[in-house]
């Protein structure tokens, strides 16, 4: 299921004034709030909570921080936020695959995406990517020519991503199988660390989000050969997409959320879904979250429940068909 920005944010907006003429909401402010997130600061995800923390205060929080609890995929922090107190003071942010994901790669996941979280807001979507770095020769121009190249050379034949059983293995994954290609994963703590040893040239490829990769592309460190979107992205206008390379069926768009400890008071939730819809909505966020690739997606709770629910049912048969185990 995919939903039209324009048509999130309208509808978004009309429940917003719905909520303000029928239910007021206090004016309360906590003293602090920290927004968690699974992997390392310098990623999009850090990004992300970065830009819209700086703006919880002082409407929402007198002091709005940043925490950084990777490991296990992303896992980790939201554990940490499934258990912590549901008074507003713990934030996750999170990308859709630890949500809608995971729970059909991961038998004993340590918490269920819809009983222990409260959806407040989506944030932001973006495509992914997938490139290269100096590992490959510069005569591969795209990803059919890659996955020749990986056919050629089967012992270099590999791609990082943020994490085991994220989408962006899959998206690596699915395309090694489309190639005839035994394209080796590598997970690590976040996309950062991937493109780190990328640019090094440690590893052939990254499968990651596009604004991942923006820096180094423009500093001739690596090459992005695709994007995962349903067109060419609104920022990387010159770098086809898997669909126009051949690879139909591997169109995929991907989301970050707010989520609460599930039983956060109601009142709690829609104050910070009001505080974040603010900050996404300020110029300074906008063209923050640009820079990055990445487009502000305000939403209501119940939108957001929806598009965990649509991307769910979506990856199921997807990672039925790859096979994947954790220990695989």
């Amino acid at each position: 299921m995919h939903f039209s920005r324009r048509h999130l944010i309208q509808s978004t907006g009309a429940a917003a004034l719905l909520a303000s003429l029928g239910q007021p909401v206090r004016a309360q402010t906590f003293e602090s709030a920290k927004v968690v997130v699974g992997f390392t600061p310098g990623g999009t995800t850090d990004i992300v909570a970065r830009r819209v923390a700086d703006r919880l205060h002082p409407a929402y929080a007198k002091n709005a921080l940043v925490e950084n609890k990777t490991g296990a995929g992303g896992q980790i922090a939201v554990q940490f936020v499934k258990t912590a107190a549901p008074d507003g003071s713990v934030v996750l942010l999170t990308p859709m695959s630890m949500l809608g994901v995971y729970p059909h790669t991961y038998k004993k996941l340590p918490y269920d995406p819809v009983a222990d979280l409260a959806p407040v807001s989506a944030a932001a979507s973006f495509d992914y990517g997938f490139a290269v770095g100096p590992l490959v020769p510069a005569s591969v121009k795209n990803v059919p020519d890659f996955l020749a190249w990986c056919q050629a050379n089967p012992a270099l034949a590999n791609f990082g991503s943020p994490a085991a059983g994220s989408s962006p293995h899959f998206i690596g994954t699915l395309l090694g199988r489309a190639g005839n290609v035994d394209l080796r994963h590598v997970a690590f703590r976040g996309t950062q660390p991937a493109v780190l040893d990328l640019i090094g040239g440690q590893i052939a490829a990254v499968s990651g989000p596009t604004g991942e990769f923006t820096q180094h592309v423009a500093a001739g460190k690596c090459r992005l050969l695709a994007t995962s979107g349903p067109k060419r992205g609104k920022f990387t206008p010159g770098t086809p997409t898997l669909v126009e390379q051949g690879f139909k069926d591997l169109m995929f768009t991907e989301w970050f959320g707010f989520f609460l400890p599930a039983r956060a008071p109601q009142e709690v939730v829609q104050r910070l879904n009001t505080a974040i819809r603010s900050a996404l909505a300020t110029p300074e966020v906008i063209d923050g979250l640009a820079g990055s690739y990445l487009e502000v997606l305000p939403t209501s709770p119940a939108q957001l429940a929806a598009m965990l629910k649509a991307d769910t049912e979506r990856w199921g048969p997807l990672v039925k068909a790859v096979g994947f185990t954790p220990e695989g």
